[in-house]
C-alpha cells in the first residue's frame, strides 16, 4: 500500500481543527433532516438515515443531538437540504472543490459569486477540476495509540487501499464504502481512531509561489467561512 502523501491537504484542514469539527457536526446535521425529511424517521426502513446515524457516531456527534433532529426533521416547517459541489479555479491553476448543503440555491451561487469577485478565481464547469480527485475515506490514527507494524498488518488485513506514515499521525486511506467498516475493525483490535472522514483527494498537485499560496488560502479560508460550505478540497502542494 505505497502511495502519494495526502498530508498537505489534511495538515492544512487540521489547522483549524475546531472550526472543522462544527462544520462537520453542522454537515451531520443537515444529513439527517435531509435523510428524514426523504425516507422516514425509522432508521431500520430508512437505510440512509441509518448510515448517516453511524457517520455521525463516527464523529462523535452526541446522542442526544441526533435524536433531536431526527424529531426536528418530522415538522413540515423545517426545510430540506439540497447536497451540491462547487467546483472553483483559484490562482495559479489550484483546483477547488466546496461540498456544500443549502436549503437555499439561490442563496449559494450568489455567496460563489461574491467570494471569487473578492478574493478571486472563477467557479468552473462541473467536472473540470473533480476529474483530478479521488473520494477517499481517511482514517487518523495517533501514533501514540497504535505501533506502526500492527496497524500495517490490521488495516492491510481490513482491506486498507494504502497507508502513510506522519509526523504524529497514520494516515490509513480507504474506499468509501468501506470507511466505516474498516473504522470498526480497527477499533476491535483495540485500535483508538483520531478521526474518520471521506475526502477528496488530488491525484496531481500544482506548486505555487508564497505569494500565489497566500491568495489561494485566502479564498479557501472564505469558503469555509459560508454557512452553506461543510468541506473544501484543494490540489495545491503546501509546504
Amino acid at each position: 500500500m505505497a502511495g502519494h502523501s495526502k498530508w498537505a491537504n489534511i495538515k492544512h484542514r487540521k489547522g483549524r481543527a475546531d472550526a472543522a469539527k462544527g462544520k462537520v457536526f453542522s454537515r451531520l446535521v443537515k444529513e439527517i433532516i435531509s435523510a428524514v425529511k426523504q425516507g422516514g424517521p425509522d432508521p431500520k426502513s430508512n437505510s440512509r438515515l441509518r448510515i448517516v446515524i453511524q457517520k455521525a457516531r463516527i464523529a462523535n456527534l452526541p446522542n442526544e443531538n441526533i435524536e433531536r433532529n431526527i424529531k426536528k426533521a418530522t415538522s413540515a416547517d423545517q426545510a430540506d437540504f439540497t447536497e451540491m459541489t462547487y467546483e472553483l479555479y483559484g490562482h495559479g491553476g489550484v483546483g477547488i472543490i466546496a461540498e456544500v448543503m443549502t436549503d437555499n440555491k439561490n442563496r449559494i451561487s450568489s455567496d460563489m459569486r461574491i467570494a471569487t469577485n473578492k478574493k478571486g478565481g472563477t467557479v468552473a464547469t462541473p467536472g473540470s477540476v473533480a476529474f483530478n480527485f479521488d473520494r477517499k475515506g481517511i482514517i487518523q490514527v495517533l501514533k501514540k495509540n497504535a505501533l506502526e507494524d500492527p496497524l500495517f498488518l490490521t488495516a492491510s488485513e481490513a482491506g486498507a487501499d494504502d497507508f502513510e506514515s506522519t509526523e504524529d499521525l497514520f494516515l490509513i486511506t480507504t474506499a468509501p464504502d468501506q470507511l466505516i467498516a474498516i473504522k470498526e475493525k480497527l477499533e476491535s483490535s483495540g485500535i483508538k481512531c483520531e478521526e474518520a472522514e471521506l475526502e477528496m483527494i488530488p491525484k496531481v498537485y500544482v506548486d505555487c509561489d508564497p505569494e500565489i499560496q497566500k491568495l489561494n488560502l485566502d479564498l479557501i479560508e472564505y469558503l469555509e467561512s459560508l454557512d452553506d460550505v461543510d468541506a473544501v478540497f484543494h490540489n495545491m502542494k503546501m509546504e
